[in-house]
C-alpha cells in the first residue's frame, strides 16, 4: 500500500486512463532515494495490468551504463521480434544499436530514437491491446545512448496511446535531464501519512521509539520502513539523543552496512560480488563468488533479512541503496578482487564490454593489456552509435595508458567522442589534457576541430578560430586538404563573430599557410580570402572564389567527395552569391540526406538554410513549417544558437503577418549573448514589422542599430538595405541610405540576379528626383518578372503605384495596386495587404477584405501542414512519420484534425488542394 500518496497516483492513473482513449504522455518522477519513486511505478504497472494494457519495464543498472543501449535492450528485449515490421531504414538502425545484427549506428542516433517511437506506437495499435505503458526506473543509470533514444520518442508522443514513465533520483550524478518532459516531484509523507507507514511496520516498538523514528526519517518511506528493524537488531539505540539527523541517504547506507556487517563472511563477499555485479545474473556471480569462496548457499542469511532475494534466476537487491551499502561498505580490497573474480568469470565470447570494465575497475596502475582491451570497447560502443560510451572508455583507457602517445590519443578520442555526444564541458576539458602532448596531424585536426565545436557553441568564437588556424598551420605540411579547409572554417568562425580586425589578421595569415600543394588546387583558401575581401566591402574580389567553392559542391553534387557537414558549411554561402533557386535545392538535398540517416544534428542549420532561401523567395508558408520543425528538433538536441536563430526566423514571419506581441516574444527568445548573424533576423523582424505597420521612424532607428551590431557586416543585413532605404525615405532621412544603396547596387551587379537587380532599381527610384523615379520603378518592375520573389515584386508594386497616385496618375495606379494586392493576400502579408487596399482606395476603387477560402492550409498548423503536403502526394502514414520524425499514429491524429479545417473527409480529397507555394503542391 501506498502511504500518503493519492494525488500522484490518482495523476498515473489518469494518464493511463487517456491513454486508453487513445492518448500519448510522458512523465518525469524525481526524488531522493526511498521516496517511493518505485512503489508508484509499481502501482502504475498493477493498473495498466488491471485494464489489459501492454507493459514493458526496464531498470537502469549502473555496471550498465557505460554499455551503449543496454537499458534500451532491457526494455525491449521482449519485443524484438517486432522490429522487423519497423521501415526498414528504422529496423536496421536498432537492430545494430541492440547489438541484433551488425551495422554501423554512429549516424543513426536518432533514426534510432524514430524507430523505438513507431515500435511503440505499434505495439499500442488497435491490433494489439490497444495502449501500453513504458517504466524506467532508476533512468539516472541509463546509458546515454538509451537514454537519447527513449528521450526522443518521449517528447515526441502524442495520439499514440502511450505512456512511458521515468523515474529517476534527485542530486544524483550523473544527472537525468529530460527537458521538455513534465516532471512529478516527490517529498517526504508528511506526518499522518508517516505514522500510517509506521504503525505497519513498527507497531511492536515503544510509541516514543516510532516518534523518534518519524522524526528523524524526514518522511522517507523506506527509511520509515528499515529504521525499525535496523532498531530491533540493535543497530540504532532506543535513546533520542543517540539519533542523529537524517536528512540525506549517508544514515541510511550506514544502516544497510550496520545490518550486513553482522552476515558471515561468505554472505558479505557474496554481496560484494552481486553489488558489482550488477545485471543479476546468477550465472556469472555464482562462479565470480566461488572463486573468494562463496557459494549460493551463502546468499540464505542477507535472504532472510531481505536484502535481496532471487526471482527467475536473477538476483535483485530490495533496493538500489541495500546494493550500494554491500559494495560501498565493502573494504577496497574486497572490491577489487570481486571485480577481477568477475572478469575471469565472464566468458569472452559476448561479453567483452563487460569484461573489460571489470578488469579497468580491479586495475590500480597503468596496463597497456586494460587500456587496449578498453580501447576495443570504445569501438564497439562507437559501431553502435555510443558516443558517450566511447568517451568514458577512452578516457578509462588513457588514464591505464603506460605510454604517453597512446595516452594523449585515447583523451583526443575521448575529446571527439563526448563533444559527438553532446557532453561539451567534458569534451573540453579532455580536449585540453590531451593537445599538449599530440603530435599526429590527423590526430590533432580531429581534436582542433572538437575544441572549435565546443568553442563555438559556448560563444567563444575567437577561441573557435584561433584554434583551427593555428592547427592548419602546424598540419599544413602534412596533410594541406584538411589544413585549407580547417582555414576556411576559420574564416567563417571570424565572420560569424563580427570582429574585422580578426578577419584580417586571418586573411594575412592565410597567406603565408605553407601547403605543398599549390592554393589554387584547393578551393578552401581562396573562398576564405573571399569572405575576407567581402566583409570589407569589395564584392568585386569577394564573390568569384566563393562562387568557385560553392560551385564545386555543386558539380560533386552525386560524388559526395565531402562530408555531410562539410556541405552544409559551404552550401550555407548561397546568399551572398544570390543564389536563391540554387541553395534552396541544396538544402533541400542536404535536408532528406539528414533525414535519410537520422543524422538530427545538422538538422536545425539545414532547415535554418532552407527557411532563409524560402523567405527570400517569399514562399513564406513552407518557410514557417521548416522553421518550426527546426526550432522542435533543435530543443531536442540542445543546440542554443539554432534555437535562437529560428526563433529570429519565426518573429520575422510573424512580422510579415503583423503579429506584434508573437514577433517580440520570438524576437525576445533570439537575443543570446553571442553575436550570430541568425540572431540579427531577431532584430531584422521588429524593424520589418514597424515598416509594415507604418511605423517609418521606428523602422529606421531599428535597421541602423542592425547595421550598427557586430554583425553588420553580413549578407542577412545586406538583403535589408531596400526595407532600410525605404524607411529611411518615408522618414524624411533619405541622406543616410545613399551609401548603402550604392554598396547593395553593386554587390546585385556583381552576382548578376535579376532579383537583386530589381531591388536596387526600388532603392534608385526611391532616392531619385520625383521626375525620375517613374523609369527607375519601371526598370525593377521589368527585372521582376518572373524573378522568383513574389512578395519583393509585390513591395515594388506597391511603391510604384502609390508613386503613381502621387503623381496624379491614379488610373494608371490602380494596376500595380491590384497585383500588389492579390500577391499580399496570397501570401498572407495583412499589414501589407491593407496598405495596398488603402493606396487603391486613395485611387477611387475599392476591395473589399480577402475572407474567401481560397488557402484553405492558412488554417492549419505548421506541422498538420506538413503531414498533410506529405499525404497529398499519395505517402502512407509510416512514410510520413519516417520523415518528419513523428509516430504514424501522430500522423493520423494530425491527418483527422486537419481534415475538417480542409473541408475533407478522407484521404482522397487531398489532391484536390490548392497549394499557393510551389514547394508544398504534392510531387
Amino acid at each position: 500500500m501506498l502511504y500518503g500518496r493519492a494525488g500522484e497516483t490518482a495523476q498515473l492513473e489518469e494518464l493511463l486512463a487517456k491513454a486508453r482513449q487513445g492518448h500519448s504522455a510522458a512523465l518525469v518522477v524525481r526524488g531522493e532515494a526511498g521516496i517511493g519513486k518505485s512503489g508508484l511505478l509499481e502501482h502504475a504497472a498493477l493498473q495498466a495490468t488491471a485494464h489489459g494494457m501492454r507493459l514493458l519495464r526496464a531498470t537502469g543498472i549502473e555496471a550498465e551504463s557505460e554499455l551503449p543501449f543496454a537499458g534500451l535492450h532491457l526494455l525491449l528485449h521482449r519485443v524484438t521480434d517486432r522490429i522487423d515490421d519497423l521501415p526498414q531504414p528504422q529496423a536496421k538502425a536498432l537492430r545494430a544499436a541492440l547489438g541484433l545484427a551488425t551495422g554501423d549506428a554512429r549516424a543513426d542516433r536518432f533514426l534510432i530514437g524514430l524507430a523505438v517511437l513507431t515500435l511503440l506506437a505499434d505495439l499500442a495499435g488497435p491490433s494489439e491491446e490497444g495502449s501500453l505503458l513504458c517504466l524506467v526506473d532508476d533512468a539516472q543509470w541509463l546509458d546515454q545512448a538509451s537514454a537519447d533514444a527513449l528521450l526522443f520518442a518521449a517528447r515526441r508522443l502524442a495520439a499514440e496511446g502511450v505512456v512511458m514513465v521515468f523515474a529517476a533520483r534527485d542530486a544524483h550524478a550523473p544527472p537525468f535531464p529530460a527537458q521538455g518532459l513534465p516532471e512529478l516531484r516527490l517529498t517526504g509523507l508528511d506526518d499522518e501519512a508517516a505514522g500510517e507507514l509506521l504503525a505497519e511496520h513498527a507497531g511492536d516498538l515503544p510509541a516514543y521509539v516510532r516518534e523518534q523514528i518519524r522524526s528523524e526519517s524526514g518522511g522517507n518511506p523506506l527509511a520509515l520502513r528499515e529504521l525499525p528493524a535496523a532498531q530491533r537488531e540493535g543497530h540504532i539505540p532506543a535513546y533520542g539523543h543517540h539519533l542523529s539527523s537524517l536528512p540525506s541517504h549517508s544514515r541510511l547506507l550506514r544502516t544497510f552496512a550496520d545490518r550486513m556487517s553482522a552476515l558471515p563472511r561468505a554472505t558479505r563477499s557474496l554481496l560484494v560480488v552481486a553489488a558489482a555485479e550488477g545485471t543479476g545474473d546468477l550465472t556469472v556471480t555464482a562462479a565470480a563468488a566461488s572463486k573468494l569462496g562463496a557459494t549460493v548457499t551463502d546468499l540464505e542469511p542477507a535472504e532472510r533479512k531481505e536484502l535481496l532475494s532471487l526471482d527467475g534466476g536473477r538476483l535483485t537487491f530490495r533496493h538500489p541503496l541495500i546494493r550500494a551499502a554491500a559494495y560501498q561498505s565493502a573494504p577496497v580490497g574486497d572490491r577489487i578482487a570481486a571485480h577481477r573474480a568477475l572478469a575471469d568469470a565472464l566468458p569472452c565470447v559476448g561479453n567483452i564490454d563487460r569484461r573489460a570494465w571489470h578488469l579497468a575497475a580491479a586495475t590500480t596502475e597503468p596496463d597497456e593489456y586494460v587500456a587496449g582491451i578498453l580501447e576495443q570497447t570504445a569501438e564497439h560502443a562507437r559501431a553502435r552509435g555510443g558516443y558517450a560510451a566511447v568517451a568514458a572508455a577512452c578516457e578509462r583507457a588513457a588514464q591505464l595508458s603506460p605510454d604517453g602517445t597512446h595516452r594523449a590519443r585515447r583523451l583526443a578520442l575521448a575529446a571527439s567522442a563526448a563533444a559527438d555526444a553532446g557532453q561539451n564541458e567534458r569534451a573540453a576539458e579532455l580536449a585540453l589534457r590531451a593537445a599538449p602532448h599530440l603530435t599526429d596531424p590527423a590526430v590533432l585536426a580531429q581534436l582542433a576541430q572538437v575544441r572549435a565545436a565546443v568553442a563555438r557553441e559556448q560563444g567563444r568564437l575567437d577561441a573557435s578560430y584561433s584554434v583551427l588556424l593555428d592547427t592548419a598551420a602546424e598540419i599544413a605540411p602534412h596533410t594541406p586538404e584538411t589544413a585549407a579547409f580547417m582555414a576556411y572554417e576559420a574564416m567563417t568562425a571570424a565572420w560569424l563573430s563580427g570582429h574585422r580586425q580578426s578577419i584580417d589578421e586571418i586573411s594575412a595569415r592565410l597567406a603565408g599557410l605553407d601547403l605543398k600543394t599549390p592554393p589554387h588546387a584547393l578551393p578552401y583558401l581562396p573562398a576564405a580570402q573571399g569572405l575576407a575581401r567581402l566583409a570589407a566591402g569589395d564584392p568585386g574580389s569577394g564573390l568569384p572564389p566563393l562562387r568557385a567553392l560553392f560551385d564545386s559542391l555543386r558539380a560533386e553534387r552525386h560524388d559526395r567527395g565531402h562530408t555531410l557537414r562539410e556541405r552544409v558549411s559551404i552550401a550555407s554561402w548561397f546568399a551572398p552569391l544570390g543564389e536563391l533557386e540554387t541553395g534552396n535545392d541544396l538544402a533541400a538535398e542536404l535536408d532528406r540526406e539528414c533525414r535519410e540517416q537520422g543524422a538530427l544534428g545538422p538538422l536545425p542549420l539545414v532547415l535554418l538554410m532552407r527557411t532563409r532561401a524560402r523567405i527570400f523567395l517569399g514562399r513564406h508558408s513552407c518557410a514557417l513549417t521548416g522553421a518550426a520543425e527546426g526550432l522542435r528538433i533543435a530543443q531536442d538536441t540542445g543546440q542554443p544558437h539554432y534555437v535562437g536563430q529560428l526563433s529570429g526566423v519565426l518573429a520575422y514571419l510573424a512580422a510579415l503577418e503583423g503579429d506584434e506581441e508573437r514577433c517580440r516574444e520570438l524576437a525576445a527568445k533570439g537575443e543570446l549573448r553571442q553575436v550570430m548573424p541568425g540572431q540579427v533576423w531577431g532584430g531584422i523582424a521588429i524593424a520589418m514589422l514597424e515598416l509594415g505597420l507604418g511605423r517609418h521612424a521606428s523602422a529606421l532607428r531599428a535597421y541602423e542599430d542592425v547595421a550598427a551590431s557586430p554583425s553588420g557586416h553580413t549578407i542577412v543585413v545586406l538583403y535589408c538595405v531596400p526595407d532600410r532605404v525605404e524607411a529611411a525615405v518615408r522618414a524624411g532621412r533619405a541622406d543616410s541610405v545613399r551609401e548603402p544603396a550604392r554598396v547593395f547596387a553593386e554587390w546585385a551587379d556583381r552576382t548578376g540576379a535579376a532579383w537583386a537587380r530589381a531591388l536596387a532599381a526600388r532603392c534608385r527610384a526611391l532616392l531619385a528626383p520625383e521626375a525620375e523615379a517613374g523609369a527607375a520603378y519601371e526598370e525593377a518592375i521589368a527585372l521582376h518578372t518572373d524573378d522568383g520573389r513574389p512578395f519583393e515584386r509585390a513591395r515594388t508594386e506597391l511603391l510604384f503605384g502609390e508613386w503613381l497616385r502621387r503623381a496624379g496618375r491614379r488610373s494608371e495606379a490602380r494596376t500595380p495596386l491590384r497585383s500588389a494586392l492579390d500577391t499580399f493576400e496570397l501570401l498572407a502579408a495583412p499589414p501589407w495587404a491593407e496598405r495596398a487596399r488603402a493606396e487603391l482606395r486613395a485611387t477611387g476603387e475599392s476591395r473589399a477584405r480577402h475572407t474567401g477560402d481560397a488557402a484553405p492550409l492558412e488554417r492549419l498548423t505548421p506541422q498538420e501542414r506538413q503531414v498533410v503536403r506529405l499525404a497529398a502526394t499519395g505517402m502512407t502514414n509510416r512514410d510520413i512519420g519516417a520523415q518528419l520524425f513523428l509516430s504514424p499514429r501522430t500522423v493520423g491524429y494530425h491527418l483527422y484534425n486537419a481534415y475538417p479545417k480542409l473541408g475533407v473527409a478522407s484521404r482522397g480529397e487531398l489532391g484536390r488542394l490548392e497549394f499557393r507555394d510551389q514547394e508544398e503542391a504534392p510531387a
